[in-house]
């Protein structure tokens, strides 16, 4: 559940930059400058839970969605704190045409990597809790 905050602040990171080559207005690079930064150290916190999970669930380790899920999300976190780290100095400096291009390519990224964690929630059950169904009642 840690990571819904960082892939909104990423995909809301889009929308600022393509709000700031529009209207060249400030706020939208400092407001992207802000959402890089939450993305950033909520992905790093949030994938440093999924490694813990990766490396000591033997059921997860053993699949190779996981793995590949892992990699992506390494180059998700490569590409945020790039985009990240060249908005610190100057953020309105950085944002055409680097930093939106950081910020789309980091957008079909989430898209990959979030595919393949469905598929480890819906397809593999990856961190679902079965509880047991209570039995039915006889009507009276």
């Amino acid at each position: 559940m840690l990571i819904h905050f960082p892939v909104a602040a990423l995909i809301g990171l889009i929308g600022t930059d393509i709000a700031y080559a529009l209207t060249a207005d400030y706020f939208w690079a400092r407001a992207g400058l802000w959402l890089a930064g939450v993305g950033t150290l909520g992905g790093w916190v949030s994938g440093s839970v999924g490694l813990l999970d990766l490396i000591i669930v033997p059921q997860i380790r053993r699949l190779i969605t996981a793995w590949c899920h892992a990699v992506l999300a390494v180059m998700l976190l490569s590409l945020a704190s790039l985009n990240w780290l060249l908005r610190i100095d100057a953020a309105e400096t950085a944002i055409l045409p680097w930093g939106l291009y950081l910020s789309l390519l980091s957008g079909l990224a989430i898209a990959a990597t979030s595919f393949l964690g469905g598929q480890l929630v819906y397809d593999h059950a990856i961190g679902v809790d079965f509880e047991e169904a209570p039995e039915p009642r006889q009507p009276e």
